[in-house]
């Protein structure tokens, strides 16, 4: 009885170890937070331009790389609600800016060549922005979803910032990083995207005419955002409560001129929103 008991035993160790070896090869691989699929397609296909202030997507030669995006989207639709709010706040922030500038790739691509500009696509029917064309945590989603619903929401993240991290396929746009954001990496990624969306002359400027900032449309579309007390990812400094404010931070980046400089740090020099290009920041075009 004894060497029978035994032997049952032995047997259900063995059925107990294949299960657990089963279940560690059938379970899902853990998700990459640093997006090394993401990043090597916007290696290949991103253009800097503007000294490295701005870049145009090779959409052409992306389009010969979609079977890689399409697998990297389909990574991203993986990750659930439960396994997201298990994340760092710098994994969930990286991991929807990423998922915005994809699936707006993905978007573009969807049609391409056969576009100019994103709104081809249509302004009230077939709105690319508001089309909810892929699945993202569980659930249909758009990309104003992710923006507005997600990285925008009071209390999620905070940051204006992330209106430099989002490229919405179009030149007027903050330049698409040739990288992808990463959580050890993201407040010195977000904070050198800022810096160079704002050295970007074709975007923002102290004009030499009249001494006006002319800024992107961004700050006057969003300028609730910062009118909030926003404050940077981790930054101690006291919150910003609006576009000018935050604007004089960076006084050094819009003028070449001390004296303008000074008038943008002191917050005197009057505001102008320059119009938006929505032209398909195409670097084929």
């Amino acid at each position: 009885m004894c060497g029978l008991t035994k032997r049952i035993l032995a047997v259900a160790c063995a059925l107990l170890l294949a299960a657990a070896e089963a279940g560690a090869q059938s379970a899902p691989p853990a998700f990459d937070h640093a997006h090394r699929a993401w990043s090597a397609l916007l290696a290949r296909h991103v253009a800097l331009q503007e000294g490295g202030h701005a870049s145009r997507v090779r959409y052409a030669d992306f389009a010969k790389d979609r079977a890689a995006l399409k697998a990297y989207l389909a990574t991203l639709s993986q990750v659930g609600e439960v396994e997201f709010r298990g994340w760092t706040r710098a994994q969930r922030l990286a991991f929807l800016a990423n998922a915005y500038n994809a699936f707006a790739v993905e978007k573009v691509l969807s049609r391409y060549p056969d576009l100019r500009s994103i709104w081809d696509f249509g302004r009230v029917f077939g709105n690319p922005f508001k089309d909810r064309f892929f699945s993202l945590l569980g659930r249909r989603a758009s990309l104003d979803d992710i923006e507005h619903e997600m990285l925008r929401k009071p209390g999620a993240y905070d940051d204006v910032r992330v209106h430099v991290a989002l490229n919405c396929a179009s030149i007027g746009c903050p330049m698409l990083r040739a990288e992808a954001y990463m959580a050890d990496r993201l407040d010195a990624q977000l904070e050198d995207q800022m810096r160079r969306f704002l050295s970007d002359r074709t975007r923002n400027r102290l004009s030499p005419q009249g001494g006006r900032l002319e800024v992107s449309k961004i700050f006057d579309w969003f300028k609730e955002d910062w009118e909030r007390g926003t404050r940077n990812f981790d930054d101690r400094a006291a919150p910003i409560r609006s576009p000018s404010q935050y604007l004089a931070r960076y006084a050094d980046l819009l003028s070449e001129d001390p004296a303008g400089r000074a008038r943008i740090a002191a917050g005197e020099a009057p505001i102008d929103f320059l119009d938006y290009d929505w032209t398909l920041n195409d670097a084929g075009r």
